[in-house]
Order: structure tokens, then sequence, then C-alpha cells
């Protein structure tokens, strides 16, 4: 399952890139919760559901019309993926880019994601996965591109 895994974390990316919101949206779980920073800024709670992805989808997309993301490593920890993402757009109202490295960690369940958080650090998704020291202390499948 763990190269599942990796597979349909990437899926979700190109899904993302090529605004395919329902193959997107196909790949979470019905019940599935986003903690993003956006998310935290705006309402100060996770996204819940298909709907609340959707609501998420907007709301980047609102924020960055030309966001884009690539999977510069994904990595499987049993049922959930860690995976470092370079992130770029544009911001809508002023137009000056952004850039930034953000990490991403899903838990998995019969091939939809249950649980997404966006982290700001590799840290960050590590505690957030419950995952004690560095990456090199987890056990782990990587997947670079």
């Amino acid at each position: 399952m763990s190269q599942e895994n990796l597979r349909r974390s990437r899926e979700a990316a190109a899904a993302f890139n090529r605004r395919d919101l329902e193959a997107f949206v196909a790949l979470a779980h019905p019940d599935i919760e986003l903690v993003s920073r956006v998310g935290q800024l705006e309402h100060e709670r996770p996204y819940r559901g298909h709907d609340g992805l959707r609501i998420w989808w907007q709301d980047i997309l609102g924020i960055a019309p030309d966001f884009e993301i690539k999977v510069e490593e994904n990595r499987d920890i049993g049922d959930a993926t860690i995976s470092r993402h370079r992130e770029r757009g544009s911001a809508f109202t002023s137009g000056a880019p952004m850039e930034q490295t953000a990490w991403h960690v899903a838990k998995w369940r019969d091939g939809k994601v249950t649980w997404w958080r966006i982290c700001q650090s590799e840290s960050e998704a590590l505690e957030a996965l419950g995952v004690s020291g560095g990456a090199s202390s987890t056990p782990s499948r990587t997947d670079r591109r």
C-alpha cells in the first residue's frame, strides 16, 4: 500500500496543477480534515469534507490564481506520507511573486486521504505525525523527483 500512497500523493499535486478539482477531491475521503495555514488565517479551523476541500481550493486560488506545486520529495511512513513541496505563485491583488517550501503530511485509508496538514518545516510535519527525531531516524520509503 505504501507505493500506492506515494503515487496518490503525486496524483493530488498533479490534479491541483492542472486545475482538475474533481480528480483532486476524488482522492479524498468524504470526512477528510485539512489543516492549512490559509484556513488558520481565514477562519481559525480546519477544512472538513469534500465541501471543505472545495472551499480551500477557492481560497488558495483566490490568493494566487497561478499557484502551483512541485513535489520535490515524497516519503511513505506507514499509513501516511510526508512530502516536501516547492510552491510558487503570484499574489492576486499585487502580482507580487511568492515562493516557499512547505511540508504536506497526509494520512491514508483505503486509497483515500483522511487527514492532511500543510506545515512550514519538516520537524513540524514529523511532529504532526507523532514521529520523533529527524528524517534519518524515520523508517520510510522515499520518492524524489
